[in-house]
């Protein structure tokens, strides 16, 4: 009886094998087909913007990776809200990511219904880069230094002005982070984009702001800027003169702008395995970090779940900071 039963068994096994590939192949063969169709590429802001820009490069160099178009789609609104909404309810497939910014971290705690929760409705893929941000006042302004900034603005409480490109904005908050560590009486003063804001700073009417190094860079070359400061902790490889804000006086300021790509929550670690490589790739080429380098990009690679870590730790350290600016939406 026991040889008969060992002499089955080879049947068995056979038996559940097959079963075991018929029930698993399908979907096995559509996960190491991916990506099977078009990947949308979905961006919280207005085409011509530096995240778009942004996304539009890595679109280009993702398709060549993949074998397969990746196409940028703009989806502005509510601070970058509407796309990240969109992509938190769609198909966990690998069909549809989002080109995440620092704003989606910010606006955790500057909306009451931001319509997403960034630590739970994604799944990272991986970090592309930082952007630096600059200190820039206007030239006609008696300062040269970032101590010497804060020294008139005590000497003149209320006079000083600091713009920015909105409420609840990255410009905004590193305002008001700047302003509450130097125990300074300054006035926020919002435009409608960072355009408006310099243009405000250059002509005299706002006396300071921080602002990404590629926007306010070349007015700092022509001399319609003065650059106090670099917001990261390193300097910067185009003006190693420039010192940081904590070599400034203000060891616990590091503010960047940051991009990356997330895809839906429950997305296959395999598809999220697939797309990581197919990112790293594109940051290790030479040519696209001085692409990213032209655009002020300071490439960061690392893995889906640095990445993860990071945004999780970005949202805990902008909350306490965007409840004391009091800017809030409801």
């Amino acid at each position: 009886m026991q040889h008969a039963f060992l002499g089955r068994l080879p049947v068995y096994a056979y038996r559940l094998a097959v079963a075991l590939a018929l029930s698993a192949g399908p979907g096995a063969a559509a996960q190491a087909a991916y990506p099977e169709a078009p990947v949308s590429l979905v961006v919280g802001f207005a085409a011509g913007g530096p995240t778009d820009a942004m996304a539009r490069v890595i679109a280009t160099e993702l398709s060549e990776q993949l074998k397969q178009s990746v196409i940028v789609e703009n989806k502005p609104g509510a601070g970058s809200n509407i796309a990240a909404a969109q992509v938190a309810r769609a198909k966990p497939d690998g069909h549809t990511l989002l080109m995440v910014a620092v704003t989606s971290a910010i606006n955790q705690t500057l909306y009451a219904k931001p319509g997403f929760n960034l630590g739970q409705d994604f799944a990272p893929v991986g970090l592309v880069g930082k952007v630096p941000s600059l200190l820039v006042v206007n030239p006609s302004l008696p300062v040269h230094s970032v101590a010497e900034l804060v020294d008139y603005a005590r000497q003149h409480p209320g006079k000083l002005t600091f713009a920015s490109s909105g409420n609840g904005t990255s410009i905004h908050i590193a305002g008001e982070m700047f302003r509450s560590a130097a125990d300074i009486d300054v006035t926020h003063v919002p435009f409608k984009g960072s355009a408006p804001a310099g243009v405000a700073v250059m002509g005299g009417q706002v006396s300071y702001m921080f602002d990404n190094v590629p926007t306010v860079w070349p007015f700092v070359q022509s001399g319609r800027m003065r650059a106090l400061a670099v917001t990261t902790r390193d300097r910067l490889a185009s003006a190693p003169d420039l010192p940081t804000m904590a070599e400034s006086g203000f060891p616990e300021f590091d503010v960047a702008s940051w991009y990356g790509l997330i895809a839906p929550a429950g997305t296959p670690p395999q598809v999220i395995k697939t797309l990581d490589q197919a990112l790293q790739a594109v940051i290790a080429r030479p040519d696209f970090q001085q692409r990213m380098q032209g655009m002020g990009v300071l490439v960061q690679p690392g893995s889906p779940a640095e990445f993860g870590a990071f945004m999780n730790a970005e949202t805990e350290r902008w909350a306490p900071i965007v409840r004391a600016s009091g800017a809030r939406i409801d």
